[in-house]
């Protein structure tokens, strides 16, 4: 376990300070955990960025060409306000 002294606006302080409180979880928790957070979406958008590098369009539009052409299934329709856009 590591330590590191922290330097947080009091404002931004405060905020953490009632967001912890009313999770019950304590101030260390609640910056680990934000931490954590972060961390992992960061690591997901490497992941998703090095998976399109190495995608390939053409080979997407085979994928989807040799797809069937069927209706969804119930509950996988898109919703008709979507459907404009």
């Amino acid at each position: 376990m590591s330590n590191y002294a922290l330097r947080v606006p009091e404002s931004l302080f405060a905020y953490a300070r009632k967001v912890a409180e009313e999770d019950g979880v304590s101030m260390n928790q609640f910056f680990v955990t934000a931490i954590a957070e972060k961390v992992s979406a960061l690591k997901t958008e490497a992941y998703f960025r090095e998976r399109q590098a190495r995608g390939e369009l053409a080979d997407f539009d085979a994928w989807l060409a040799a797809s069937p052409d069927a209706p969804p299934l119930a509950g996988d329709e898109v919703p008709p306000a979507l459907r404009e856009i």
